[in-house]
């Protein structure tokens, strides 16, 4: 049966829809068959071609629930559902019917307040820093917003992922047929992150090619690269 992770959060703008590609591109890469399931009436499908992921338009009621239970049929698979922005009742329903739950938040004070009330709504929720600055002074002050501003759920903030601009081709209707190395190398790092919280092995070895991240042993992310998390820690309950 397809484990199901669902990409949500109450603000828009934070990248759900770029973080559900990048996740599913790097399942991709390290072998894992996935989907990454369109319900964001804002938006139109993108096409399959060129990506290492299937993709779904579930943006109706009905269409959902066919794609949710196909892919509950399935061995082996990973569905991935970008729930959108600004849908509370929605983000109820997708949290019902998932596994584990990825809440983006960019490094703005009003994005840290309001992922500190998704994670207090569901449990089962793990805060991704996305767009995460890559200037060392700017990323110093916004891991300092975080530590002092989401202390309390410093177990369950994932290792950010940093502003890349090479991501927005993950949302061309159809991409190129070469990605760029670190974009690849992104997905990849994200990928593994979320399949420890999955407990699933990635069946891809790790090259001379992958980040800092993912060269650590048995693809673990180190402690030196989650500078939010606490350690190494199961899915919540």
């Amino acid at each position: 049966m397809a484990e199901i992770i669902c990409v949500i959060g109450n603000k828009g703008g934070t990248g759900k829809t770029t973080l559900s590609h990048m996740l599913c591109q790097g399942l991709g890469l390290l072998g894992h068959r996935s989907a990454c399931v369109l319900t964001d009436v804002s938006r139109h499908p993108l096409q399959p071609e060129g990506r290492r992921y299937i993709t779904a338009d579930a943006r109706t009621r009905e269409a959902l629930t066919k794609v949710v239970d196909k892919l509950r049929s399935l061995d082996n698979w990973i569905g991935v559902i970008d729930g959108g922005g600004n849908r509370t009742e929605m983000d109820r329903k997708l949290y019902a019917l998932s596994d584990i739950v990825l809440l983006p938040f960019r490094e703005s004070h009003e994005d840290i307040r309001t992922v500190l009330q998704d994670l207090e709504l569901f449990p089962r929720a793990y805060a991704v820093p996305t767009q995460w600055p890559t200037n060392a002074w700017q990323r110093d002050a916004a891991d300092r917003s975080v530590a002092e501003m989401m202390r309390p759920y410093r177990h369950r903030i994932l290792n950010p992922v940093n502003a890349l601009s090479a991501s927005k081709l993950l949302l061309h209707k159809i991409v190129p047929e070469q990605l760029p190395t670190p974009l690849a190398n992104a997905c990849r790092a994200l990928a593994r992150q979320t399949l420890e919280l999955l407990e699933i092995d990635s069946q891809e070895p790790l090259t001379a090619f992958d980040d800092a991240a993912a060269t650590a042993e048995n693809g673990r992310l180190p402690p030196s690269e989650m500078p939010l998390r606490l350690g190494h820690s199961r899915r919540s309950s």
